[in-house]
């Protein structure tokens, strides 16, 4: 196959010649119009939809607030996959889309969603669509430790949000 391809090639190099000026001529029409980005978007279209829960343990948070707002974003179209994480009072669920799939709309379809389930939730739980973010807002990643453990984590995640992260901004 490849023999014949080559000989091919080397038979009608005045082929090959045109087809490789036509493509070079393409590329310079086309070279102008890519959009260029320093920092192109890597991730999948993704709703987050954040619920505080005062006074829920986690796995109350779980069965009465993020099972049900699972449920109905689950049913969106365009919906890749839906990942949650519930703590004591805190649920977030993320709803990721297919590629291509605009923000705005796919947020608008979360929020009525959202909206339809609402009445369903507990009295004390507040959900919310956080604002759209991208890959580059996270610039920094830190974590707070003690080695010798002569501080305990209340004492690092007060030094952490109070201190450390006022010094930052």
């Amino acid at each position: 196959m490849l023999k014949h391809l080559i000989s091919f090639s080397l038979k009608q190099s005045s082929l090959v010649l045109v087809v490789a000026a036509a493509l070079l001529a393409y590329t310079l029409v086309q070279l102008p119009r890519m959009p260029v980005d320093v920092f192109p978007e890597l991730n999948a279209p993704t709703v987050v939809i954040l619920t505080e829960a005062g006074g829920l343990a986690a796995d109350e948070v779980e069965q009465y607030v993020t099972f049900p707002i699972e449920t109905a974003v689950n049913g969106l179209p365009g919906v890749r996959r839906v990942r949650s994480a519930s703590a004591i009072s805190l649920s977030l669920v993320w709803v990721e889309f297919d590629w291509g799939t605009d923000i705005y709309r796919a947020r608008q379809m979360a929020t009525e969603r959202l909206a339809a389930v609402r009445g369903s939730l507990p009295e004390s739980a507040h959900a919310e669509i956080t604002p759209i973010t991208s890959i580059t807002g996270e610039i920094m990643l830190l974590a707070v430790s003690s080695p010798d453990g002569s501080v305990s984590e209340l004492e690092l995640r007060a030094y952490a949000e109070f201190d450390l992260r006022n010094k930052l901004l």
